[in-house]
């Protein structure tokens, strides 16, 4: 704890915190170190993953906004009513949901009905050397566990598995699993398919970016470059004719149909990816052959406790993940990697 806390320096009233000013541009402004109120904490930002979900930013610009949803660090500050002390390491949940509404009370901490903010979206995020988030969306980790690592915990093990775990919730007897789409959160699912359901589980994943597809092949992937070659030859070079489960995490139309086209009777669609549409034939796509669509929406929060365990055993399986890291004052490099796709995840330190 000591060294943790040493790792807190004496909160100043200003810092520099990255924008995104459009047009592919990264800019550092001032701003005030915020304080917090009664059930709040103040992080010390340590590590913030870069997301797909932040090319908008990246494109036309976040305004005022401090982006950055991925976020470890250390408690610097504690406000009134809380319990976690000053000096605690830990990640930060996405959604600050209420706690109190029909869907937190039963778990579904990602589904609340009164959700406060969107970290990194509605208020100031990871990116910046402070933040201040509600207690309880506040989750402590290991003090040895590396901050770049415990990204980890968020939009991959957290979005990968969540997903993997809807899948089976409609389909308990999965024995292949193909992903549409090879960026990070495809890459996730691909890792959490073998940590949930087995290594021997073939998973087979598509997209036509040659590096993501050499990393889905190094994290024990299938990798199936659609432009090149078809779906359907290399699932028959591997002995099958369909899969069981298909997780689409490119957001299209056309990946969606083929996940259709290449799922098993029984087999389960989720759909992880934002934007696009699902075209089906009834009769033929659901009724006949028993299928279910699902769709899955970032994890609830006390999806953290199990993954954290789950990481202290795979970490340097999961870990592959993360392909770059750059320190906060090159956000600019960082950013142009990410959108370029030329990276698995990349992380900024501070």
């Amino acid at each position: 704890m000591n060294s943790l806390m040493a790792l807190i320096k004496e909160i100043p009233k200003k810092m520099q915190s990255p924008i995104f000013t459009g047009e592919k541009r990264i800019a550092f402004m001032e701003k005030d170190v915020p304080v917090p109120g009664p059930g709040e904490l103040l992080i010390r930002s340590k590590a913030n993953a870069l997301c797909g979900s932040e090319k908008g930013f990246y494109l036309h610009g976040s305004d005022r906004l401090t982006p950055g949803h991925e976020a470890a660090g250390i408690v610097a500050a504690a406000g009134p009513e809380t319990i976690v002390k000053p000096g605690t390491p830990g990640v930060v949940f996405l959604m600050d949901f209420c706690g109190s509404c029909r869907s937190c009370k039963l778990g579904f901490t990602n589904q609340c009905l009164a959700k406060r903010a969107d970290i990194g979206f509605s208020q100031d995020g990871g990116y910046g050397e402070y933040m201040v988030v509600h207690e309880n969306i506040f989750f402590p980790i290991d003090a040895g566990l590396p901050f770049a690592d415990a990204t980890l915990l968020l939009d991959i093990m957290g979005t990968g598995g969540h997903a993997i775990r809807r899948a089976v919730h409609a389909r308990q007897d999965i024995e292949s699993v193909l992903v549409a789409g090879a960026g990070p959160i495809g890459l996730a699912i691909l890792a959490m398919a073998k940590i949930l359901l087995g290594r021997e589980i073939p998973v087979f994943i598509t997209d036509i970016n040659p590096y993501r597809l050499e990393l889905a092949e190094r994290l024990g992937g299938i990798p199936i470059r659609v432009d090149q070659e078809s779906i359907a030859d290399r699932l028959k070079a591997g002995g099958l004719e369909a899969v069981d489960a298909a997780l689409d995490s490119s957001g299209q139309t056309s990946a969606r149909r083929a996940c259709v086209d290449h799922l098993s009777k029984r087999g389960v669609l989720v759909c992880v990816g934002h934007g696009g549409e699902v075209n089906l034939e009834v009769s033929s796509d659901l009724i006949g052959p028993e299928r279910a669509v699902l769709g899955s929406e970032y994890f609830a929060f006390h999806e953290i406790e199990a993954n954290a365990q789950l990481l202290r055993v795979h970490r340097e399986y999961l870990s592959q993940i993360i392909t770059h890291r750059f320190p906060v004052e090159r956000m600019q490099e960082a950013s142009d990697l990410f959108f370029s796709g030329q990276c698995g995840k990349v992380v900024v330190e501070q």
